[in-house]
């Protein structure tokens, strides 16, 4: 295989950006960054576990790959607190044990499927960028086999056309699910062919180790060419369906999330433009945002005769 690289809380009160142009938060953030790559093994909230994979899978990343003390420090996951440093600091106690993902609706083919029968599919690593919609982006070495494989087993009918994943919810071990952010639980979609295409991977890994908690443990999906709030994590639920699916950010705001989410410069977002990106741990926009995230060779003609600004 090869590669080419409480209350409800309004849509404006949302991860606002101001606080990603402020220095004063950059300066946190530099210290922040600091902490997280001296003390990342106590705030990791799973004890890394090997994992096997394909070598010859690994492509050369185009860019720098993200330190993993930063990426387990530094995430968004909502169910777990608003700031970037609760999911690591509050999904200790998270069980992932037993996990089972059910698969049905629109399926000749429904299963149960458990996460060790994942871990037996042939799993990869790929270098893919993940790029939130607040400007930030990093670089991951993930660990999974595309989705395709796993919908294949269970046989799509003709009246598939879209695919809803439901994600987790324990408001016992979630304490981010007290706060009515979004309707919980957590949903994403894609287009069937989207979720068909060989770039979408069903993730159990990263860096060479299974997913840690606060990174969406134990099975999430990587969509690279769209913004990280597509790739949902901790999955319990894949459904088949003929309707598109509503989604958690999109009904929450959908002028600010549409359901495509497809990474493109020219449209900015309502409150800040998305030309540029942070490359985390830089501090300021230090790179130019490329049209799906830089993968328009492999999936633009899934596009093809959209208006992409108006199907954002």
């Amino acid at each position: 295989m090869t590669y080419t690289f409480g209350p409800k809380i309004s849509s404006s009160e949302i991860t606002p950006h101001e606080i990603y142009l402020s220095r004063r938060h950059f300066m946190g953030s530099a210290l922040a960054t600091g902490a997280a790559l001296a003390a990342s093994s106590a705030l990791s909230a799973t004890s890394p576990v090997a994992l096997s994979f394909s070598q010859n899978a690994i492509p050369k990343p185009s860019d720098t790959v993200t330190d993993r003390a930063l990426a387990t420090t530094y995430n968004n996951f909502y169910e777990f607190g608003t700031s970037k440093s609760d999911p690591a600091r509050n999904a200790g106690k998270f069980t992932i044990k037993p996990w089972t993902v059910e698969i049905g609706g629109e399926v000749a083919k429904p299963k149960i499927v458990g996460i060790e029968e994942l871990f037996k599919f042939d799993l990869e690593e790929r270098i893919y960028r993940l790029r939130c919609v607040e400007a930030w982006s990093m670089v991951i070495p993930w660990i999974g086999f595309p989705l395709s494989k796993l919908l294949a087993q269970v046989e799509p009918t003709s009246k598939a056309r879209y695919v809803k994943f439901t994600t987790a919810s324990k408001p016992d071990e979630m304490p981010g699910l007290s706060y009515r952010v979004l309707d919980w639980p957590y949903t994403e979609g894609l287009r069937l062919d989207e979720a068909m295409h060989p770039l979408t991977l069903l993730t159990l890994g990263m860096y060479g180790e299974v997913l840690p908690n606060q990174n969406g443990a134990p099975v999430r999906i990587v969509v690279p060419w769209k913004y990280g709030f597509k790739s949902a994590k901790s999955i319990v639920r894949i459904d088949l369906v003929t309707d598109e699916p509503k989604t958690a950010w999109n009904s929450a705001a959908p002028n600010e999330y549409g359901f495509n989410s497809n990474v493109n410069p020219a449209v900015d977002h309502p409150r800040w433009s998305q030309k540029r990106e942070r490359r985390l741990p830089g501090f300021f926009a230090n790179h130019d945002t490329e049209l799906f995230n830089g993968y328009g060779e492999q999936v633009a003609s899934l596009y093809s005769g959209i208006d992409l600004a108006k199907f954002y």
